[in-house]
């Protein structure tokens, strides 16, 4: 009898598990068509109030800094409104606690990178913090089960904090001011609570993979060593903002398997470059900040509906929000030429990723990544 023969048992020692296997098995064309099926996406209703949510934040805070005299705050502001998108699927009396755990550590992310410049350390000495920060707030994601959007929101809001130099009263007013807009999207959690569906039998809510401390641990490491690699390279090419390379990077090496992360680099590079050309449209017509503001809202929600179906087209809103955020904060230095470097520095940190995923996989990553393979084959 001819054929394909039967996949193997994903415990099977035969299973071909070198990293040259790992890396012919991720560069087959089946994980590229993968990459842009579309999944069953968990109930809409949570994800969208939680994007509902943290628009309303920012569209309340965002127009209060801009008409006072902090103006120049208002990037802070929007990061701390951010929070608001933790804990969409955590049990009803555990998700407005997990939103005001997230507030503290959004807002100590951005003193600690803040305070950096205030004690006058040097470049290199901010981007190695920056590239612990990755693994740190990697770790308190995961062992708190934070949920989505994970480490990233932390990643972004410590590398927006970087600067050459600032005073004591510089560092504070950041400070205040994520905490302001935080302490804002957690009243606007507590308040809507009960718009929350909870899980039912036929449609339970979406659980992290159970991961032992050891585990994570190595995890966060992993991820740590690869964001210095990738924050170094971005500033020795001249790149302004290493904190998306590094963005980059986790996300791609937070999946939960090599397959995912190998999905989530194509699905990220694809996505960002398409959201980039949107943003960019947009940037150069030099829109005022009332309408970034109203195009902000709009992504905010539409990511947290998409996100469940692709993360490839929730790159694509992504995307824009982050550069319209970035362009809110320093409208004078940031404008259209954003685009063409988030592109870049994505491109380098999922790149950097999971080579750096391979290289440092374990023999299960990879026995599993072989049975994946096999059982994915036509036939």
């Amino acid at each position: 009898m001819t054929g394909t023969p039967m996949p193997r048992d994903p415990e099977d020692s035969s299973l071909p598990m070198r990293r040259r296997d790992a890396v012919r098995h991720l560069l087959h064309t089946r994980r590229f068509e993968e990459s842009v099926k579309l999944g069953t996406p968990p109930p809409v209703r949570n994800s969208a109030l939680a994007g509902l949510q943290a628009a309303l934040a920012t569209a309340l805070c965002v127009p209060l800094f801009l008409l006072s005299p902090w103006a120049h705050l208002v990037g802070f502001a929007s990061l701390g409104a951010l929070v608001a998108l933790f804990g969409r699927f955590a049990p009803r009396r555990s998700r407005t606690g997990i939103v005001l755990q997230c507030a503290f550590w959004q807002t100590f992310g951005v003193f600690a990178m803040s305070a950096t410049a205030w004690l006058g350390w040097p470049r290199a000495a901010q981007l190695a913090l920056l590239a612990a920060s990755c693994g740190f707030y990697l770790l308190i994601s995961f062992r708190n089960r934070f949920g989505a959007p994970g480490p990233l929101i932390f990643i972004f809001a410590v590398g927006a904090s970087m600067a050459d130099t600032l005073d004591l009263a510089q560092v504070a007013e950041r400070a205040l001011a994520t905490a302001i807009a935080a302490a804002l999207a957690w009243l606007i959690c507590v308040a809507s609570e009960t718009l929350r569906h909870p899980p039912t039998p036929e449609r339970p809510f979406p659980k992290d993979p159970e991961r032992s401390p050891s585990g994570l641990r190595f995890m966060a490491a992993r991820v740590a060593i690869a964001a210095l690699i990738v924050v170094f390279a971005s500033h020795a090419l001249g790149l302004s903002h290493p904190a998306w390379a590094a963005m980059g990077a986790v996300a791609v090496m937070q999946g939960s398997h090599l397959h995912v992360s190998m999905h989530r680099a194509l699905q990220r590079m694809a996505g960002t470059m398409v959201g980039a050309a949107f943003a960019w449209l947009l940037l150069v017509q030099q829109p005022s900040a009332w309408l970034i503001l109203a195009v902000l809202a709009l992504l905010q929600v539409l990511t947290e509906i998409v996100i469940g179906v692709n993360y490839g087209l929730a790159q694509v809103l992504v995307t824009p929000m982050a550069l319209l955020m970035t362009h809110l904060a320093a409208p004078a230095a940031a404008g259209a030429a954003l685009a063409p470097e988030r592109v870049a520095d994505t491109l380098l940190g999922a790149l950097i990723g999971i080579v750096i995923a391979v290289a440092l996989s374990s023999i299960e990553d990879r026995r599993m990544l072989a049975h994946h393979h096999q059982t994915r084959l036509p036939g």
